[in-house]
């Protein structure tokens, strides 16, 4: 599917979101093309999309870009958010075979190895931050997010512990995940969503979405915005939808750490950060 990248409102949240006039209404450019995609499982059960996404983060490091290219799915009729993460394992276990039988000269060229994926471990926010902490001896500041240290000595703990360049890290707690993701029944201050993690650099979110109306309503509500706004996303809910979930891959991100590279400015062909606006 092919979703608008001008949209009414934005569907993470924030105010990492760039604002524009649109003939005299507001708009935002499409933070990501999770309202539609969710739409349109209701017509396809699964859909996908390549496609530039949007963040207004004034962020200056080696691993934000203001626009980068998402790889985006939905599918629905899943039993449980895991049913998302067993297809991203599997795309990446297409996508290193492709590209070791077909690109196997670039691949050489640039020493690219390609990382075992025949099994992806996967554990729990607050269960991998404790051992990762204890392991190499720092404290935890933040126990509702992962920091980029953190993220890197995760990224070493599966290597050393489970021989993995990629790690699932699931239950992510509900205060930093949007107001679609669903909650954890057994423990609603986390939810049934993952991050993950390649070589120790967050390169996927994903997970299982509210599906109920009242219940996304409800949500809404909590974080203190108007349903109102969300009108014509909330109409797919109030007319039925599957229990379904999805993710975004960042691309230009799993191509860095693919490749090696020390710059995700270095994945992308014309680059757009804070300062830069060209070529």
């Amino acid at each position: 599917i092919h979703t608008p990248k001008i949209v009414h409102a934005g569907a993470e949240g924030g105010s990492n979101i760039f604002r524009l006039d649109y003939f005299g209404k507001k708009a935002f450019l499409a933070q990501s093309p999770q309202f539609y995609k969710q739409t349109m499982v209701g017509v396809f059960e699964r859909v996908y999309e390549v496609g530039p996404v949007f963040r207004a983060e004034k962020h200056a490091t080696q691993r934000h870009l203001n626009e980068y290219t998402s790889l985006d799915f939905e599918m629905g009729f899943i039993s449980s958010f895991t049913d998302v993460m067993e297809m991203e394992q599997g795309f990446l276990q297409y996508l290193m075979e492709l590209l070791g039988r077909e690109y196997a000269a670039e691949l050489a060229l640039l020493k690219v190895e390609l990382p075992d994926v025949t099994r992806i471990p996967a554990v729990r926010f607050d269960e991998i931050k404790r051992l990762a902490a204890e392991k190499y001896g720092y404290q935890i500041r933040d126990p509702y997010d992962l920091e980029p240290e953190e993220e890197h000595a995760i990224g070493r703990y599966a290597k050393e512990e489970w021989g993995s360049d990629f790690v699932f890290v699931t239950h992510y707690p509900s205060k930093k995940r949007p107001f679609y993701a669903m909650d954890d029944p057994a423990d609603p201050k986390f939810t049934l969503s993952f991050d993950l993690l390649f070589r120790g650099l967050e390169v996927t979110t994903g997970g299982q979405r509210i599906h109920d109306y009242a219940a996304q309503v409800a949500k809404i509500e909590e974080r203190g915005m108007d349903p109102a706004e969300f009108e014509s996303y909330l109409m797919i809910h109030k007319y039925g939808m599957p229990p379904h979930g999805g993710l975004g891959i960042g691309l230009e991100r799993l191509t860095m750490q693919l490749c090696g590279l020390d710059n995700i400015r270095r994945a992308c062909l014309f680059s757009r950060d804070r300062t830069r606006l060209e070529p």
